[in-house]
């Protein structure tokens, strides 16, 4: 039994198949809240209150997407994200207590795919759950519109778009599902300027500009791993990926 104290919220009648989405929250009244809200879209929410029993729902309930507070007893948030996402892909939503970029950052670099600021609307955090699910979808589709798409050299740094890895100095490098779906983007054009605005809808398959800091957050984690030299920012426009000097793209 995963949660004894805390059983799933469910939409009463769906006829197509329900995302499960696994609550990671410490903080009963808000927990239930957050359910209830994804239950009233048609998901199949799954509360649990701390991070050690989070990485066994994970990988008992096999959830289409977790929303995971960082501030949590037995094991952390950050902790609980590394151990999940060592073992399975699943997109992570984290929610986070302070504004902090830095916070962010690190959150991001555990293997999460988004955060959310504490306090938020749940209009947001449906929004945002959706869009994570939508990116599940796609990324299934452009794996395999990529299968035969030749991988992307750069010196030591290579990008394979059908296996979804990349390596560099012929170690692999472990990203998240977003921050390769990032700078396979960005490599896709190298030394080519692609606005924030643009980044949003084709990563994160948002039609606004609301997540411009997401994306700057997502490329500081992704520097923190390739290299601060990677990805150039253009301010007050966007980023470009520089190859290494000692190669470009074959």
């Amino acid at each position: 039994m995963i949660m004894p104290t805390s059983p799933s919220v469910q939409s009463p009648a769906q006829s197509t198949r329900q995302h499960t989405i696994l609550v990671v929250e410490d903080e009963p009244s808000l927990a239930t809240s957050i359910a209830q809200r994804l239950a009233s879209e048609g998901w199949n929410a799954r509360v649990v209150g701390d991070g050690a029993t989070a990485v066994q729902a994970a990988l008992q309930i096999n959830p289409d997407l977790i929303i995971m507070d960082i501030m949590l007893p037995v094991m952390d948030g950050l902790e609980a994200t590394k151990r999940i996402v060592t073992a399975r892909a699943v997109p992570i939503l984290m929610l986070t207590a302070r504004d902090d970029e830095v916070d962010k950052v690190i959150g991001l670099g555990a293997g999460a795919d988004d955060y959310m600021t504490k306090p938020f609307s749940m209009r947001e955090l449906i929004a945002r759950c959706k869009a994570l699910l939508r990116r599940v979808e796609r990324a299934k589709v452009i794996a395999k519109n990529y299968e035969n798409e030749k991988v992307l050299s750069f010196g030591t740094l290579v990008i394979d778009p059908a296996q979804r890895v990349v390596t560099m100095n012929d170690e692999v490098i472990h990203l998240t599902p977003t921050e390769f779906d990032l700078l396979s983007t960005l490599a896709r054009k190298p030394k080519s300027v692609l606005t924030r605005e643009k980044l949003l809808e084709e990563v994160w398959d948002w039609v606004d500009a609301s997540g411009t800091r997401t994306v700057d957050s997502h490329v500081k984690a992704l520097r923190h791993k390739l290299g601060a030299d990677m990805i150039r920012t253009v301010h007050g426009v966007g980023y470009a990926f520089e190859p290494p000097a000692e190669g470009t793209a074959q």
